[in-house]
C-alpha cells in the first residue's frame, strides 16, 4: 500500500486496524527474543547478552454486531481443572516462555517447602528429551492414603483439586511459598501427561494424569528404602506456543533459589545435549554469598557484606547489604524464596529503616551538620547491593504469581530489626560508616545538581514555545497511542527518515555521534548531556523519579541505527539510559528497535531486500535468479526515503524488535557487566561469545 493510501484510511480507528494488520503476521516476524534471557544462566563466569524481542500485541478483535439474546445457556459451568486450561493465564500469568518455566517453578517451590519443613536437602531438575521435566526431591513423599474428605488418595488429590494443599494449616509447613495450594493441580491440568511417583512407608506408589485427569490411578510399585516425591510431565503444546524449556533461565531462577536456602543443594540437569550439562548449585554463605555475587562486575566500597538476621515471633528476617561505586541501587526482596518483584511492606520497612539509621549515625558524628538537610532514600541506596528475604507463616500476596507481599505487620518487624542490628553495626565499624555515608553525601549533592537541571527542563517544557527539541520532526496526530517515534543515528538518515515517514503519527529524532554512557555517569550529567536532552524532552515523561507514563507522547519508541558495529553501540546506549533512567518504558513494552535490510537483491525491475546473507540464497532459489545485482547497505543514510519508507517504517511490511525486560536483576548486571568500568569481565565475555557474533542483525 502507497503512503497516500494509506493516509486516507488513518483516522483513529482505522489506524488501529493497521496496526493489527502490521503485527498480526507471525509469518513476516523474526523469532522472539528476551532482553532479559538471563546472562547469569550461562554459569558464573559467563554471560549472554542482552537481545529483544518483536512487536507482536495481538491486539484482539470485537464483533459489534452480535445482537443475539443473553440466556441461561449462555452461562458455562467449568468443572475441576477446566477452568485453568481454559484461563491458564489467571492461574499463571501467560502461555509465555515465563509461564511455561512458572510450571516447572512450581513443583520445585513444593520440593523447596519441604527444605524449610526440614524435610530436605536435595532437589534434583532434569530437562529430558522432548522437554519432559523430572522434578525429584528427598523428602517425606506427598502422602498416599485415602484422604477423608474426598475419598481418593490425597495424591490424587492435591494433583486433581484446586485449592488441596499442606499449606492451609494442620501443622506440616510452618512456612511456605505455595499459598493457595494451586501449584500442583494447575501443572497438572497443564501437561499434556503427568506422573507422580512416591517413595514413602518403605513403599514405592504411582500415578499417571493426561491433561488433569486421572488416566492410571495410584498403585503400589515395589519396596523403596528413600523417601521423596518424583514428578515428570511435559508441557502441552496445544496450551502453549512453545514448550521449548531455557536451560540458562532455569539456572538463574534456581541459583537464586540456593542462594536463599543455604542448607539445599540443586542439581539441575539438561540431557537434551551431549554431553549432558549438569549445574550443581549449593551456596554456604546464603545471601551474602548471593550479595557478593550481584557485585562482581562492580567496585565493591567495603570488603565484607553487612549480615543482619534476627527473629521476631514466628517471622525469621534476613538481610545482606554491600556498597559498590555505581550509581544505581540493585535491591531484591523475597518472602518464603518468592522474588516480590513488586515489593511490598518488608521491603518498605527496610528503606525506611535504613535512611533513618544512616542519617542518625551521620548526624551523630557531624557528618551532616545541624544546619542540612537529611539524606533521602535515594542517596542511602545510590550503589547499594542488597538482599532482603523474609520467612512467615501466614504471607498475603498479591495473586497467584505472588509479586507483592500485603502482611501490614512485617513493615514493623523488619524496621526494628534493621535498625537495631545496622545501628549496631556501623558503631562497632567506623571505617565502613564513614566509606557508606562519604558515598551517600556525595549521592545527594548530585541528586541536589540533579535537581536544578530537572527543575529547568521543567520551566523550559511549561513556559516556553520551543520546549521540544529543534531537530524533532514531529507528527499531526495528538493521541499518544496512535503516535511512534524513530529515535534515528545520523542527520543523514534522519533526513531520509523525514521524508519517507508518514507525518500523521510517525515523528522522526535524529542523533549524531556517540551519546553519553549512563552506567558511568550520575543523573546530573545524564540531565546536561546535550544528546539525552532532546530524547527526554521529545518523549515528554520526564526522567527516573519523576517519569509519569502517562504523559508519554509516543506509544512506540523506535531505535533505529545502522547494522553495524557503531550502530551496535548506539543501540546498547540507548537501551542502558532507558533501563537506568526510563525503566517503565522498557516494563511497559513501549521500546523497539528497527530491523532494517542489509541487502536489496535485484534483476531488471523486480527487487527484494534481505535481512541475512541466507535470506539473499532463498531469494534466488525462489525466483531462479542465477547472479542477481546485490546491493549492500552499509547505513541507514544508503537508502532512499522511499527505500526507508518500503523497508523499514511501513507498519505492513516492517519489522520491529520489542524490547521486553522479564528479569530486572539479570538484565541490571548485563548492563553492569557490558557497560561498567570493570575491564576484565567484558572481556571474558566477549571471548567467550565471539564465536557467537554474526554481521547481520
Amino acid at each position: 500500500m502507497s503512503k497516500e493510501g494509506l493516509n486516507n484510511r488513518l483516522d483513529k480507528q482505522s489506524y488501529k486496524e493497521e496496526k493489527r494488520l502490521s503485527i498480526d503476521q507471525p509469518d513476516d516476524l523474526d523469532q522472539m527474543i528476551n532482553i532479559a534471557d538471563d546472562p547469569r544462566a550461562l554459569s558464573d563466569d559467563d554471560f549472554q547478552e542482552e537481545i529483544i524481542t518483536i512487536d507482536n500485541d495481538h491486539n484482539d478483535r470485537f464483533d459489534t454486531t452480535n445482537r443475539s439474546l443473553y440466556s441461561e445457556s449462555d452461562i458455562q459451568v467449568l468443572e475441576g481443572l477446566e477452568a485453568v486450561r481454559k484461563r491458564p493465564g489467571m492461574y499463571i500469568g501467560d502461555t509465555s516462555m515465563r509461564g511455561l518455566h512458572h510450571l516447572v517453578y512450581e513443583i520445585v517451590a513444593n520440593s523447596v517447602d519441604e527444605a524449610l519443613a526440614g524435610r530436605c536437602d536435595k532437589i534434583r531438575i532434569v530437562i529430558k528429551q522432548g522437554n519432559i521435566v523430572e522434578i525429584s526431591d528427598n523428602g517425606s513423599g506427598i502422602p498416599v492414603g485415602i484422604h477423608p474428605k474426598m475419598g481418593i488418595p490425597t495424591v490424587e488429590v492435591v494433583h486433581t483439586v484446586l485449592h488441596a494443599g499442606g499449606k492451609f494449616g494442620g501443622g506440616a509447613y510452618s512456612v511456605s511459598g505455595g499459598l493457595h495450594g494451586v501449584g500442583a493441580s494447575v501443572v497438572n491440568a497443564l501437561s499434556e501427561w503427568m506422573e507422580v511417583v512416591v517413595n514413602r512407608n518403605g513403599k514405592a506408589y504411582r500415578i499417571r494424569f493426561e491433561r488433569g485427569l486421572t488416566k492410571e490411578p495410584l498403585k503400589e510399585i515395589g519396596e523403596s528404602d528413600a523417601t521423596g516425591t518424583i514428578t515428570t510431565f511435559k508441557a502441552d503444546q496445544t496450551i502453549f506456543p512453545s514448550v521449548e524449556l531455557d536451560f540458562n533461565m532455569m539456572l538463574t531462577r534456581y541459583r537464586e533459589m540456593a542462594f536463599l536456602n543455604k542448607e539445599i543443594t540443586l542439581h539441575l540437569i539438561d540431557e537434551r545435549v551431549t554431553p549432558a550439562v549438569e549445574k550443581v548449585l549449593h551456596y554456604e554463605g546464603g545471601i551474602v554469598s548471593f550479595v557478593e555475587y550481584l557485585n562482581k562486575h562492580k567496585q565493591v566500597l567495603h570488603k565484607m557484606p553487612v549480615y543482619v538476621a534476627a527473629k521476631n515471633g514466628d517471622c525469621f528476617v534476613e538481610l545482606a547489604i554491600q556498597y559498590n561505586d555505581s550509581y544505581v541501587e540493585s535491591v531484591y526482596s523475597y518472602a518464603n524464596n518468592i522474588a516480590t518483584i513488586e515489593g511490598g511492606t518488608h521491603l518498605t520497612g527496610f528503606k525506611t529503616a535504613l535512611t533513618r539509621v544512616i542519617n542518625d549515625y551521620a548526624r551523630k558524628y557531624g557528618q551532616i551538620k545541624a544546619t542540612e538537610k537529611n539524606l533521602q532514600g535515594e542517596d542511602v541506596r545510590e550503589g547499594l547491593g542488597a538482599i532482603i528475604s523474609i520467612k512467615l507463616p501466614e504471607p498475603q500476596f498479591e495473586g497467584q504469581t505472588k509479586t507483592k507481599l500485603g502482611n501490614s505487620e512485617i513493615r514493623g518487624i523488619v524496621e526494628t530489626v534493621v535498625t537495631e542490628k545496622l545501628a549496631a553495626y556501623l558503631e562497632e565499624n567506623p571505617p565502613v560508616a564513614k566509606t557508606i555515608i562519604d558515598k551517600c553525601l556525595s549521592a545527594s549533592r548530585a541528586r541536589e545538581a540533579a535537581r536544578k537541571a530537572r527543575e529547568m527542563t521543567r520551566r523550559k517544557n511549561a513556559f516556553e514555545s520551543n520546549a521540544l527539541p529543534g531537530k524533532l520532526a514531529d507528527c499531526q496526530e495528538k493521541n499518544p497511542e496512535l503516535c511512534e517515534i524513530f529515535i534515528v543515528e545520523g542527520d543523514s538518515a534522519g533526513g531520509s527518515a523525514k521524508n519517507g515517514r508518514e507525518r500523521k503519527y510517525q515523528a522522526i529524532l535524529p542523533l549524531w555521534g556517540k551519546m553519553l554512557n549512563v552506567e558511568k555517569a550520575r543523573i546530573d550529567r545524564v540531565y546536561g548531556n546535550e544528546k539525552l536532552q532532546p530524547v527526554i524532552l521529545a518523549l515528554g515523561a520526564g526522567i527516573g523519579s519523576d517519569f509519569d507514563l502517562h504523559r508519554l507522547r509516543y506509544h512506540k519508541v523506535i531505535i533505529m541505527a545502522d547494522a553495524d558495529v557503531d550502530g551496535a553501540h548506539i543501540r546498547t546506549l540507548l537501551l542502558t539510559f532507558f533501563f537506568r533512567h526510563l525503566q517503565p518504558l522498557v516494563e511497559g513494552g513501549y521500546v523497539y528497535i528497527a530491523c532494517p535490510p542489509l541487502f536489496r537483491v535485484y534483476e531488471g525491475n523486480k527487487s527484494f531486500y534481505a535481512y541475512t546473507e541466507d535470506d539473499v540464497e532463498q531469494i534466488k532459489e525462489e525466483t531462479g535468479w542465477k547472479e542477481p545485482k546485490l546491493q549492500r547497505y552499509k547505513g541507514l543514510g544508503e537508502m532512499s526515503a522511499e527505500q526507508l519508507w518500503e523497508t523499514t517504517m511501513n507498519p505492513e511490511t516492517r519489522k520491529l524488535l520489542r524490547v521486553e525486560m522479564q528479569d530486572a536483576q539479570a538484565a541490571d548486571e548485563t548492563f553492569s557487566l557490558l557497560m561498567g568500568e570493570k575491564v576484565e569481565p567484558r572481556r571474558d565475555f566477549i571471548q567467550s561469545n565471539a564465536k557467537y557474533a554474526q554481521m547481520d542483525i
